[in-house]
């Protein structure tokens, strides 16, 4: 019998409403179609319902939900800062107050000869929150003069956003408001004119770049660029020299850039190379010559050149040649040096290489699992490189590195407290084979001491979508679990890009079944060797992540004994056929087209939502957002009102929806961490643990 009583309340029953859909010549009937209704009076108190059960089946572990959620809270340091990088005349940093759910955006003057001593508030987002239950500021931009700000605010959690403007000389704000848009801002050279991107209002999809001349009123501004075609997005920025403003429109195998002067903002955007189907490229300028990371006759990418005069493809030279064994990431141009940012055998890896002289090499790491990451260096005049750098057992670091000496200094470790050790701590990277004897690489932390011999039990985490590696990266929340005796495994899995670019594409579309059984082969051989065992093994992703567990719980509920679904995207048909939902037309290469039969029948075949049958399930606890954008909330309210109806055993099946949230949950520094530690509890409350 589980911890959890499942029966501690009356479970709450969804209304039977069939709704019949007919797609090449198979019939579905949604049962529960019905819970899409926003906003109606039943649907609204059926997922109120659902929160109460939840809830009441939750309350034995109130007292440790509340113990998880202080002790990961005072681990956090309340009074912080983040490590200073420069722009301009200013350095820029974050800072948090004890007690407070936001942070404070700030600069300091760099010369002495106007540093007054006292840090500059650029916006204080506990302001903003004031009187909103949900709060997002994003995407702050200063103009090149540095007298003004851009920032982003979305007050509900469903990504739209409206853009202010901040005069930083007098601590005003402009009479400049745009409403309904992205984060997507830019500034002309000028300090006088914006660029940004709007969404569709009914899928959300980035399709128009709008300029905009501080002192008129948006109505007035002009459309500069329409993204028409459904399966593209758009988005403004400008290059590393600061000299041109880009347009990049992007799909899943397809890229395109326009390029115009940032002197002349009033000018037309510039074709730098068409789309093609298959061909994916990333632009940036400097000191005169253009830049194109391609995957033109290069699966993993190469770094190409070309004079900013001579734009046709055939006058690119190559610069970084491609691999079949490195995938080739983000790059940074210094004044001296090239920074990249490169794939191998699963891990991150920084290549420093001069443009002058020999030289070339690779900042050195020690741990057998790491993640490291180019950081915030917006400067290129410079010889030091600022990187990021972090492990399962090393919490964030941030350092300097001298790109010519080759020193290090470590600026800033996060900063764990009560009483945080390392070395109780170890890691290990892993591989399990996978049923076509492709090798699944799966990293590993656990406290020192934690029994090996199946009685441990464990936490695998997966996502394997979009080309998005998991990385192992550190999480002192995670240290929770860890000091109550559960190992913790990431599961790197295809759809990831961990591998290169072939372990995505070996991911998607009809291939999307690899990524369950890479999970599935993850689990057997961490049961087999003796990781953990039978009865001990839990499963957690979110999203995409929790298409996974959906699709893995239907095909194997028995080697997992319970999972957490994060806002899962379990309705993966009747999502992927409805084009008015945000996403799905840009998601067709990812999933597939289901007016398309081939599409239609392999995602039917895994769709979590379409394949619940009668069989026992692991016990679940499944989130989600009332405002998700992403993952409508009614993709995990009807997964879990048709297993209710389905599953033959008697453990926990929780819904809670977060009636105040969107695809990210909650807002705020610490709110976020009492979700944390409804999973916790009922992670270590189903492992007998409490």
């Amino acid at each position: 019998m589980t911890v959890l009583d499942a029966r501690a309340a009356e479970v709450p029953r969804a209304r039977v409403d069939p709704t019949g859909f007919k797609h090449h010549g198979v019939t579905r009937v949604d049962d529960y179609y019905w819970l899409r209704e926003r906003g109606s009076a039943e649907v609204t108190g059926y997922l109120e319902a659902e929160n109460s059960y939840t809830e009441e089946v939750m309350a034995p572990t109130g007292d440790l939900q509340e113990t998880l959620f202080e002790e990961i809270k005072g681990r956090i340091k309340q009074t912080d800062m983040s490590v200073p990088y420069r722009q301009g005349d200013y350095t820029y940093f974050t800072r948090y107050e004890n007690g407070r759910e936001y942070p404070i955006h700030c600069r300091r003057p760099l010369t002495a000869a106007n540093d007054t001593g006292v840090d500059q508030v650029l916006v204080d987002v506990n302001v903003v929150a004031e009187g909103h239950d949900f709060c997002q500021v994003a995407g702050l931009v200063v103009s090149p003069d540095q007298r003004r700000l851009a920032y982003s605010t979305d007050l509900e959690g469903r990504r739209v956003y409206t853009v202010r403007i901040k005069d930083l000389e007098t601590g005003e704000l402009l009479a400049d408001t745009l409403e309904n848009v992205t984060p997507n801002v830019t500034w002309a050279a000028d300090s006088q004119t914006l660029f940004y991107t709007r969404q569709d209002p009914t899928t959300l999809r980035w399709h128009q770049i709008y300029r905009h001349r501080l002192g008129t009123p948006q109505e007035e501004d002009v459309l500069v660029y329409q993204e028409d075609d459904d399966t593209f997005n758009c988005e403004v920025g400008k290059t590393r020299s600061k000299q041109f403003l880009l347009i990049a429109s992007s799909q899943t195998v397809s890229t395109e850039y326009r390029y115009l002067n940032a002197d002349t903002p009033d000018g037309e955007f510039q074709l730098f190379l068409g789309r093609e189907r298959d061909h994916e490229y990333h632009l940036d300028h400097f000191q005169g010559r253009f830049f194109i990371r391609t995957n033109r006759e290069a699966q993993n990418f190469k770094l190409m050149e070309t004079a900013e005069q001579e734009l046709s493809e055939e006058r690119w030279s190559v610069l970084v040649p491609h691999s079949d064994d490195v995938l080739l990431g983000a790059f940074e141009l210094f004044d001296d040096y090239l920074v990249l940012q490169e794939r191998r055998e699963g891990l991150v890896h920084l290549h420093v290489r001069p443009w002058a002289g020999d030289g070339a090499h690779h900042v050195a790491f020690d741990e057998p699992v790491f993640d490291s990451y180019i950081g915030v260096n917006r400067e290129p005049d410079t010889q030091v490189l600022r990187f990021g750098y972090e492990s399962l057992t090393t919490p964030s670091s941030t350092y300097d590195y001298d790109m010519a000496s080759r020193n290090r200094i470590l600026l800033k470790r996060e900063e764990v407290l009560g009483g945080f050790d390392p070395e109780q701590y170890e890691a290990e990277r892993l591989f399990a084979t996978a049923a076509d004897g492709e090798r699944v690489p799966i990293s590993l932390v656990a406290g020192k001491g934690t029994p090996r011999d199946g009685s441990a039990p464990l936490l695998l985490y997966g996502y394997g979508a979009y080309g998005i590696s998991m990385d192992p990266a550190f999480n002192s929340a995670r240290l929770s679990l860890l000091d109550r005796g559960f190992i913790y495994a990431i599961a790197h899995i295809r759809g990831g890009q961990e591998l290169g670019r072939r372990w995505y594409d070996a991911g998607r579309l009809g291939q999307k079944q690899n990524t369950f059984s890479d999970f599935i082969a993850c689990a057997e051989f961490l049961v087999r060797e003796r990781r953990t065992g039978a009865g001990q093994l839990f499963a957690m992703g979110g999203s995409a992540g929790g298409l996974l567990l959906g699709a893995v719980v239907n095909q194997r509920p028995d080697l997992f004994a319970g999972a957490v679904a994060q806002v899962p995207f379990v309705d993966v048909v009747t999502t992927m056929l409805d084009e008015t939902i945000p996403l799905t037309t840009g998601e067709y290469d990812e999933w597939g087209n289901p007016s398309e039969r081939q599409a239609f029948e392999d995602i039917l075949a895994y769709s979590p939502y379409d394949n619940v049958t009668a069989q026992d399930y692991p016990a679940l606890l499944v989130l989600a957002g009332l405002h998700d954008s992403q993952v409508q909330y009614w993709e995990p309210a009807k997964w879990v009102a048709k297993l209710r109806a389905f599953k033959t055993d008697n453990r926990p099946l929780l819904l809670k929806t977060n009636m105040d949230a969107g695809h990210g949950g909650v807002s705020g520094r610490y709110r976020r961490y009492r979700e944390v530690a409804l999973q916790y509890a009922f992670l270590l409350a189903e492992a007998d643990l409490v």
